[in-house]
């Protein structure tokens, strides 16, 4: 699932990439915005904007889907939606890449690509995009980390046909050797160039710091797993996962939930339960301390990661530590952007988070974009920044700024229907409380400076943290990286695995 890690960053956050489009105006902006000069401004309304009274929110219930479980164990959830005459639906499986074998690490993006691709024992693949586009409609199957899914989107007179679609391909798939062999195509070129992107590289090698870089949530495919996937590897995985009790079914749109629970009856209660999935124990053992770094010798500035282990969503500390997070980097007036950013001129972009997956840890991180030269300076900053939520007092201001921010951001997250349903397949496939969200408000709300000091002294250790440098050393300047008191750098090494055959095509002779 696509919503397996929530970050509080996420709720208010920008991210790096957004920031530096924020901090801007266009250019039409500026020349059709009409501009009041301040003081003018003051003279109109002098203390006004003093006088502005915030509304308190109001009570926060969003209403819950119907839930239906069969006896088989497949559980459905049903959102009537009247707004539109479209009806979406997605099936949600149990299973995901972080069980796939080490020797095949890319079966799961395999299996999400030559599934659709292939289509069905009846209709295949070229078929279904042309009988789709003609209806503009979309079945669409995928893959993350703890899933794999088939979805479905299509005008309510469609539905029928459509959905009919959707559980063709989830009961009679037909793998096709000539669409995996294109699927894998587009792996290794994906393979091929994934050193070319600086931030990527950062982002991949600051998980594999904290969860280890054999972790079936930091490791990678490289071109010999993709290789040695097969058709029977694609069939075994389905066959192993595809069960009902192992499948979450969520509808929403513009339908009646009685008629469209007896269709859903019809066709899947009859399905045989199958063994329960159980996924892998993995541990999460944090980085090791020290300098880490990836000489990119093609860029003129850095990206820089402070990564550490997270926490988990069912942490009874979730709150407070969302309100801390809040705090050091949740936007324009945190304190990581206002002393890395704003006051010092170090970066184009700084953001962080302190993440929390649903059944894992997340990462802590802290990370930033600058010229080469600035790279030691904005190291130290940020690492100061870290220091300080430690050792420097929360004040009442941000904590009830922080609140607030999150709060009403996280009302804007469930607006609609569809969001909320989303969530509650969320919840149901994680096996947490279907309240949750309405328990996020009330406890966040009494989240008290004690309570962020507090965790911010339980859960921040700067001795644990890595620090990790994507960038051309040579233009570090002075002062080196040692400067941070962190022991010698730690060179990371990112060629990419070439197997000898390949290898030997490329070189256009025997491999030597």
């Amino acid at each position: 699932m696509r919503r397996v890690t929530y970050s509080f960053g996420a709720l208010a956050l920008f991210t790096a990439a957004l920031l530096p489009a924020c901090a801007q105006i266009s250019s039409q902006e500026q020349s059709t915005t009409p501009v009041i000069p301040p003081d003018a401004r003051a003279e109109k309304n002098p203390g006004a904007w003093e006088k502005l009274q915030i509304p308190p929110l109001h009570p926060f219930h969003p209403g819950q889907p119907k839930r239906i479980e069969l006896k088989n164990g497949m559980v459905i959830l049903l959102e009537e939606d009247h707004e539109l005459p479209f009806i979406n639906g997605t099936l949600e499986i149990r299973g995901g890449s972080r069980s796939e074998p080490a020797s095949k690490i890319g079966l799961i993006d395999l299996y999400s690509q030559a599934w659709r691709t292939s289509g069905t024992t009846t209709q295949n693949g070229d078929v279904l995009d042309d009988l789709l586009e003609s209806k503009a409609a979309k079945v669409e199957t995928g893959g993350d980390d703890n899933s794999t899914s088939v979805s479905w989107s299509c005008l309510k007179q469609d539905e029928d046909q459509v959905f009919h679609i959707a559980v063709d391909l989830l009961e009679h798939p037909a793998f096709n050797r000539q669409k995996l062999a294109l699927a894998k195509q587009q792996d290794i070129a994906g393979i091929v160039r994934r050193n070319d992107d600086a931030s990527g590289i950062a982002s991949r090698e600051a998980a594999k710091l904290v969860y280890g870089a054999d972790s079936p949530y930091a490791r990678q495919p490289e071109i010999a797993t993709v290789m040695s996937v097969t058709l029977a590897d694609l069939q075994a995985w389905h066959d192993k996962t595809v069960h009902p009790n192992n499948i979450v079914v969520a509808v929403s749109g513009d339908f009646d939930s009685a008629a469209m629970e007896k269709t859903l009856r019809d066709t899947f209660e009859t399905m045989p339960r199958g063994p329960a999935w159980k996924d892998p124990d993995i541990p999460v053992p944090g980085p090791t301390p020290g300098v880490y770094v990836v000489n990119k010798q093609d860029v003129n500035q850095s990206n820089i990661w402070i990564v550490g282990v997270g926490t988990r969503r069912d942490n009874p500390d979730f709150y407070a530590l969302a309100v801390m997070n809040e705090v050091f980097s949740g936007g324009f007036g945190s304190r990581l952007f206002q002393d890395v950013r704003t006051k010092l001129g170090l970066a184009y972009g700084v953001s962080g988070g302190y993440s929390a997956a649903y059944d894992h840890p997340g990462l802590f991180y802290t990370t930033a974009a600058t010229k080469s030269e600035s790279t030691v300076a904005a190291t130290k900053e940020m690492l100061k920044d870290i220091d300080e939520l430690r050792t420097e007092p929360f004040t009442e201001d941000e904590v009830r700024i922080a609140k607030d921010q999150l709060l009403n951001s996280f009302i804007f997250r469930y607006d609609t229907k569809e969001k909320v349903l989303s969530q509650a397949v969320t919840l149901e496939f994680y096996h947490y409380p279907p309240d949750f969200l309405e328990r996020y408000r009330d406890a966040l709300e009494k989240v008290t400076v004690a309570d962020v000091e507090r965790v911010a002294k339980k859960y921040i250790e700067p001795s644990k943290l890595a620090v990790l440098v994507v960038g051309n050393q040579t233009g570090f300047g002075n002062p080196p990286l040692t400067s941070l008191n962190l022991g010698p750098d730690h060179p990371i090494d990112i060629t990419i695995p070439m197997p000898a055959a390949m290898r030997q095509q490329m070189m256009g002779g025997p491999d030597q």
